[in-house]
Order: structure tokens, then sequence, then C-alpha cells
């Protein structure tokens, strides 16, 4: 049983299927979330709609998790992060407030009801909940904050006075900047050395809806806030591009795609490419399977030479240490969760 001065902290993060049986379960789960994806026929037909398209798309999904080992380490590498952050901050705190860190994913397990209930099981009733996601949205951490919100209403947790703050995006922090310009330098340093100043650097982000943008979504701010801040530490003379992979679907999407990008650069006589994945903090579908297999074997058939992408953060110490500066200082901030709290860093 923890103490009164112990604080938890819930990692956020989208989750994914550990393993081929588990990818239809999670599509189900992604699809019928009718705060990002609206289907047709409106709410009440959304859970059937999913299943039919979970269904559908469930054996060439299938085919891209085998492709990377059976299926998603996100899981393990947010444990990991997990463990890496609990340690960071119980090392800071220096003996007094302790910290343990838990795990809320969206769509997988385990959720936000899980998390809840260790951490109550632990007697802790101060929360700071930590987005795994530097960029705002309500397709990323907008949803699962109102997950986190609606597991709170529930009868069960009304009487329990917990005390919340929130830390939903970090674009700008000098930390996180810092550590992820570290692993963009060690795989610019790859490129061959008479190369390396001709080679492109494709900044690839998250797609999103065009429409998400128009409603007043600011991930695409934080975006380039992220980019500018990478480019003002690495202050490398290359030309740099921006480009939004993972567009599915008939809506307009961010652009331009980041393999139509691809594509161009090889017919324009580009020899080395540096790919930076600039929404995500950890290996997965994203990056091992559409990074470093979809678009470098576009860029095989484009003609390009040299094919380059910077390590994840993971648990990289720098990126560590930012999280858990952001925790200290979103710690002198908690409330009790009954009041309305605003989007963003809260």
């Amino acid at each position: 049983m923890a103490t009164t001065d112990t604080t938890a902290v819930v990692l956020f993060n989208l989750g994914g299927p550990e393993d081929l049986a588990a990818v239809e379960p999670f599509l189900v789960r992604l699809f019928s979330d009718r705060e990002i994806i609206e289907l047709p026929g409106g709410a009440a037909l959304q859970p059937l709609m999913a299943r039919l398209i979970a269904k559908m798309r469930g054996p060439e999904v299938r085919g891209n998790y085998t492709l990377i080992g059976g299926g998603s380490p996100q899981l393990r590498i947010t444990r990991e992060q997990a463990a890496a952050l609990e340690g960071r901050l119980n090392m800071l705190a220096g003996g007094g407030e302790r910290y343990r860190v838990f795990i809320a994913m969206r769509y997988s397990e385990p959720s936000s009801a899980r998390a809840l209930e260790a951490i109550a099981a632990e007697g802790i009733r101060r929360i700071v909940t930590l987005s795994l996601f530097p960029h705002w949205s309500k397709a990323t951490t907008g949803s699962s904050r109102n997950e986190f919100e609606r597991t709170l209403a529930q009868p069960r947790w009304r009487t329990t006075a917990f005390e919340i703050a929130h830390v939903e995006h970090y674009p700008d922090d000098p930390r996180y900047l810092d550590a992820f310009a570290d692993t963009v330098r060690t795989a610019y340093a790859r490129i061959p050395h008479g190369r390396r100043e001709r080679a492109v650097i494709l900044f690839s982000a998250h797609g999103l809806p065009q429409k998400f943008i128009d409603e007043g979504d600011p991930y695409v701010d934080h975006v380039e806030a992220t980019r500018a801040g990478l480019l003002q530490r690495l202050q490398v003379p290359n030309r740099q591009l921006l480009a939004y992979q993972s567009r599915t679907g008939p809506v307009k999407w961010l652009g331009p795609g980041t393999e139509e990008v691809i594509e161009q650069l090889g017919h324009e006589g580009v020899e080395d490419l540096l790919v930076v994945p600039l929404s995500f903090v950890s290996d997965h579908i994203e990056t091992l399977y559409e990074v470093d297999i979809l678009f470098a074997e576009t860029a095989r058939r484009a003609g390009i030479a040299g094919y380059f992408r910077p390590e994840a953060l993971n648990t990289h110490p720098l990126f560590i240490d930012a999280l858990a500066q952001l925790v200290l200082h979103e710690r002198g901030t908690s409330r009790r969760h009954a009041e309305p709290l605003r989007a963003g860093v809260a």
C-alpha cells in the first residue's frame, strides 16, 4: 500500500495488438471510436460497421504485423519507458515524494479502467497523466483524455477524491527536442560523408483528416514547432521537407503524402534520404513497417541509393529525463477530478 506521499503517473498511449489474434479486436476498438472516425450509418450502427471493417482489413493488417515480428512492440516498449521514468522520477525526488508509473492504452489493454483500479489498490490519490503523443490532437491525446474522464465519471469513482494534473503536449519542450535531435544527428552521421550535405531530410508526421485542423485542432502547429526546434538544433544545410503518413479512407487528409514525396524525390535524382518520423516516441507499426519496410521499398524503386532513419526515442535517457521534468512541473497543478479541465496542458 502506497503512502500519501506517492503520486501516480499515467502514460497515455494508443496501444496495439500484441499478437496476430489480437489484430481484429484492436481494429474493432479503433473503428468504434466515433470521436475520431464517423462511419456511415450514425452512432447506432458504428459498432457493427467497425466489426465489418475489422473483418475486411484483418488479413492485410495481420500480414503487416507478421513482417515486424507477429505483433506490436508498443506495450513492451511503453512498459520499459514506464520503468525508466519511475526510476528517474524517484531519483529526482531524492527520497521525498515517491512516484509510481502506470499505463493507459486507448485501444488495447491495460485501459484507463485498469490503470485507475491499480492506482486505487495502492491507495494513491494524486495523479499526473502524461501523453506519449507530443503533439496534441483530438484523435490521440484528446481521445485518451476523454476515455480517462469517462472512466472517472463511473459510479465507483465518484466518491474517490483523486487530485489530477495533465501533461498533454510538449512539442517545443527543450529537453524533448534535445533528445530527438541527438537521435537525428546519429542517423545523419551514417550518411556517407561525401554525399551527406546533398541528402534530403524528410520529416514524416502521422496524418490527420483535414477537417480536424479546420475545426481548430492544433496538431499541425505542434508538428511545425517540433520541426523548427529540431532544425535549430541540427544546423545542417540540407534540403528538408514535411509530409504525412498513415493516411487511409476517402476523406481529405493532410498532405502531401510521405510515399508520394519519396517517389518524387527519386524522380528528381536524390541519392540519399533521411526520413525522420516526427510524431512517434516509440517503435510500432508506423515506424517498423511503414517507414522501415514500405517507404524503404518505395525509395529503392525510385532509385534512391541511401535510405536512413533515426532510432525511435524509446528509453533514450534524455527523453526519459524530459518526461520526468514535465511531470515534476505539472505536479503542483493537481486538482480534484470533478472540476472541468480544458484541452492542452492542464
